[in-house]
């Protein structure tokens, strides 16, 4: 699970990401977690093809919502 930020702060809910990734996609920016490495850690549109998965608001501290990006061809969706 990777941390979130929508416009430099946690967002506040699942629906608050998927609004800014509809609007303003160069706004949003995943964290690395994992201590083993291998997830991409920056903006989600330079992020390569594939599925990120999320937890928010913080992911060492409230995890109170789940979500998966997904970016295909330069197309962004949120789940």
């Amino acid at each position: 699970m990777q941390g979130i930020y929508v416009n430099s702060r946690r967002p506040k809910s699942k629906k608050e990401v998927k609004e800014v990734i509809a609007t303003e996609p160069h706004n949003v920016f995943l964290e690395a977690t994992s201590i083993f490495g291998n997830e991409y850690d920056g903006c989600i549109t330079l992020a390569p093809d594939g599925s990120y998965t999320f937890v928010g608001p913080d992911p060492h501290t409230s995890r109170k919502f789940y979500g998966t990006i997904t970016k295909r061809n330069g197309i962004i969706k949120v789940s």
